[in-house]
């Protein structure tokens, strides 16, 4: 069973990660942008290193691990190594089986918009097998320990560097389309791994209609419910809060009904990306 699962999640990778070098090979390559990763970096130093965009992608993955290891011990896996290296071997077969690759749409604007929809596509494969291709998130990880800077902070900025870098090579709309496409991959990968699971975190306060809403939610919405007491600062009353978290359509519904049952009630609402529950260890090593 554990060999069945491991096969599968090595299968999955490969797909993910053939997704991406398609991405670089067919979009941005052409596009010649430098957009937020390894392989845009590898465009640039192509044109002062006699070397394909694989084979330098391949040395700076290699040079990035090694450092990696060095600087940050064993916290890169097996699943890093492998992406690392499989995504410059597939940009290399991608070059072999199309010597003369060029833009598909001819425009470097649409190729940029291309490749950062198809790459998030990759990467949120990726990022949700607990997996990355290296990169610039190994950087990142250098700059966090040592620097200690935030990890999306140290990621935006060798990002940027990166997209930068196009000045010694390109005219001005190159580098101006590097660092938007930069900026731009970084929200459209947000809502590929967040926006999906997207939830929200609504809170009620009702005056009157507190228990009718607590039963329409738990037993005709079928969601669960947490009720606390709040406190008002300038009266001092106390009522009761209902708080629930919903998916996209609970919410559509939820809000129909209080509108219909209880106009007047006060409600506030969060988004909510990640919900999990972490049971709590026994003395003995067991959980609960």
């Amino acid at each position: 069973m554990k060999m069945m699962k491991t096969v599968r999640e090595i299968f999955v990778m490969t797909a993910a990660t053939l997704i991406i070098a398609a991405a670089v090979f067919f979009f941005l390559i052409p596009s010649h942008a430098a957009v937020s990763s390894v392989s845009g970096l590898a465009i640039v130093l192509s044109n002062f290193v006699p070397l394909s965009v694989s084979a330098i992608t391949m040395v700076l993955n290699v040079v990035l691990l090694i450092a990696g290891f060095l600087l940050c011990g064993h916290e890169f896996g097996f699943k890093t190594v492998y992406t690392s290296i499989l995504l410059p071997v597939f940009i290399g077969l991608f070059e072999l089986a199309f010597p003369e690759n060029t833009s598909i749409s001819g425009d470097a604007l649409l190729d940029v918009a291309c490749y950062i929809f198809t790459v998030s596509i990759g990467l949120s494969i990726l990022f949700n097998m607990n997996a990355s291709s290296g990169g610039l998130d190994i950087v990142a990880k250098i700059l966090n320990r040592y620097l200690h800077m935030d990890l999306g902070r140290a990621m935006s900025m060798s990002g940027m560097l990166v997209a930068l870098s196009s000045a010694f090579v390109y005219d001005k709309k190159t580098v101006v389309l590097s660092v938007l496409g930069t900026y731009l991959n970084g929200m459209v990968l947000d809502h590929f791994i967040f926006g999906q699971n997207m939830k929200r975190r609504v809170c009620i306060i009702s005056k009157d209609k507190e228990e009718e809403i607590r039963h329409w939610i738990v037993h005709t919405l079928k969601s669960g419910a947490t009720i606390y007491q709040a406190k008002g600062a300038y009266e001092g009353t106390v009522r009761d809060e209902i708080i629930t978290i919903v998916d996209k359509n609970e919410y559509q519904k939820l809000m129909q009904y209080i509108s219909r049952e209880d106009p007047t009630a006060f409600i506030t609402v969060y988004n909510v990306s990640d919900m999990r529950y972490i049971p709590k260890s026994r003395p003995g090593g067991g959980k609960d």
